[in-house]
C-alpha cells in the first residue's frame, strides 16, 4: 500500500508536484492512461491517472474536465505531459487541484515518461504488497503455528519491535458489504477499502500487527489499561466508514479477543474474538459500537460458549463485588437501588418512593454507585449487564 506521498518521494527526473500537497496522503492502487470515456468503466478507486496533453484529444479546456470527474471517481493523483513542452500547466488548472486537494504532477515531455512512472509507482506496489505479506506470514505462523518455540518469538520480537513481556490482544475486523449491479467495481471498492484500512492501522500508535485472512482482516496488538488502542480502533472505523465512497456499502466491527501475555496463547485470542462474529448483530448495542469485545458483550458471551454455571457465577461475583462489599460493610442498599432504578425506567422520583428515601439520597447512592464501580450509569449497557448479574445471582441462588 503506497500513497502520492511515496510517489513524490521518488524524486523523478522530469516530474514535479505543483499542486495538492495537503492530498499526498492518497492511496495510489495502480496507474491509468487516460484515452477514452466512459472513465467510469476503466477507472477504480487510488488509480494514479496519466494524461497527455497533444491538442487533438486533450487540450486544457477538457483537462479541466476530465481532472473533475476523474477526481469524482476518487483518483488518487494525475500526472500530466504537454506534447514538446509547448505550453505550461494554466494557473485555472493548478488553482482547481488546489481546491479538490488532489496531487497534480507536471511531466517534462523530454523529463520522466510515462513508462518510467507506471513502472515505479508498479515497483513501489509489488514492494509494499511484500512488506504485507511477510507480516501477515510472521502473524499467521503466531496465531496458527502448531508450537511457538522462544527463538521464534524472539524472532518477531527483533523484526517489530513487539514487547512480549507485555498482554497483547487479537482483534478480527468484520466487513459487511452491500453489493450493487456491477460485481467487478464492488470488488475494486472492497479492495481499496483494504488498502485505506491498512494504512490507518500502520499510522496507529504501537503499529498493530495486520493481515488479511480469508475474508476478515487481523490484528495483534498490546492491550493497555487506557484501552487508547481500542478507542482509535472505534474513530478510525467510524471515520472510514463514513467516507462518502464507503458510506451505505462498506461497514466494519472489529471483535477482540481476551488479552494474553504468552505468545503461545494468542491464537485463544484470535479463537474468541472469531467465535463472537456470529453473534455480533444478536446483542443490543444501542450507541452502535464499532469495536465489541467479550469484556463490553458481559454476561451475555457465556451464552455462546459455555454451559458451566460456576464461571457465569464467577463473573456476576467479580461484577458486582465492589457493591455488595460496600453494602456489606456500611449497612446500605445500593445494589438493590441498582435494580429499583431499572425497574422504574430511570425514573428518580418514581424510583425514590419505590425506595421510600428522599430523591436526594437516591442521587447520593446512584453517585456511590458510580464512584466504586468506575462507570456511568448512562452507559446503559453496562448498566443492563449489572441488572442482568444481580438478577442471574438472584435466580440462580432462589
Amino acid at each position: 500500500m503506497i500513497t502520492c506521498r511515496d510517489v513524490n518521494n521518488l524524486k523523478l527526473d522530469g516530474m514535479e508536484l505543483i499542486a495538492g500537497e495537503s492530498g499526498l496522503n492518497r492511496i495510489v492502487s495502480w496507474f491509468y492512461l487516460v484515452q477514452t470515456r466512459p472513465y467510469e468503466d476503466y477507472m477504480n478507486y487510488g488509480n494514479f491517472a496519466l494524461i497527455v496533453i497533444d491538442n487533438v484529444r486533450f487540450d486544457f479546456g477538457e483537462l479541466k474536465k476530465t481532472m473533475e470527474e476523474l477526481n469524482g471517481l476518487g483518483i488518487s493523483g494525475l500526472a500530466v505531459s504537454v506534447e514538446d513542452d509547448r505550453e505550461m500547466i494554466p494557473d485555472r488548472i493548478i488553482k482547481r487541484a488546489e481546491e479538490m486537494e488532489l496531487p497534480l504532477f507536471w511531466v517534462r515531455w523530454k523529463g520522466a515518461s510515462f513508462v518510467d512512472i507506471s513502472q515505479s509507482i508498479g515497483n513501489l506496489i509489488m514492494e509494499s504488497n511484500i512488506l504485507n505479506k511477510r507480516t501477515g506470514d510472521y502473524l499467521y505462523n503466531l496465531l496458527f503455528g502448531y508450537s511457538v518455540n522462544d527463538r521464534y518469538v524472539e524472532k518477531i520480537s527483533g523484526q517489530f519491535g513487539l514487547d512480549f513481556s507485555k498482554p497483547y490482544r487479537v482483534g478480527i475486523i468484520v466487513v459487511d458489504r452491500k453489493y450493487g449491479v456491477n460485481m467487478e467495481q464492488d470488488e475494486h471498492i472492497y479492495e481499496y477499502y483494504a488498502n485505506c484500512l491498512n494504512q490507518e492501522v500502520i499510522k496507529m500508535e504501537g503499529q498493530p500487527m495486520f493481515m488479511r485472512f480469508l475474508n476478515k482482516f487481523v490484528l495483534l496488538f498490546e492491550a493497555r489499561e487506557d484501552k487508547n488502542i481500542e478507542k482509535k480502533l472505534e474513530i478510525m472505523l467510524r471515520r472510514l466508514d463514513d467516507n462518502p465512497q464507503f458510506r451505505g456499502v462498506i461497514q466494519s466491527t472489529c471483535i477482540l479477543g481476551a488479552a494474553y501475555t504468552e505468545p503461545s496463547k494468542f491464537g485463544q485470542s484470535y479463537q474468541e474474538a472469531k467465535n463472537l462474529i456470529a453473534k455480533k448483530k444478536k446483542l443490543p448495542n444501542p450507541s452502535h459500537k464499532k469495536v465489541l469485545s467479550a469484556s463490553t458483550m458481559g454476561i451475555y458471551k457465556y451464552m455462546f460458549h459455555s454451559d458451566d454455571q460456576g464461571e457465569i457465577i464467577e463473573y456476576c461475583n467479580n461484577k458486582l463485588n465492589k457493591i455488595e462489599e460496600y453494602d456489606h460493610v456500611n449497612g446500605t442498599f445500593l445494589k438493590e437501588t441498582i435494580l429499583a432504578y431499572y425497574m422504574n425506567g430511570f425514573n428518580t422520583v418514581k424510583t425514590a418512593e419505590n425506595l421510600f428515601i428522599h430523591r436526594n439520597s437516591l442521587m447520593y447512592r446512584l453517585r456511590k454507585i458510580e464512584e466504586l464501580l468506575e462507570m456511568e450509569l448512562t452507559d446503559y449497557m453496562e448498566y443492563l449487564d449489572l441488572v442482568n448479574c444481580i438478577l442471574v445471582k438472584q435466580w440462580m441462588f432462589l
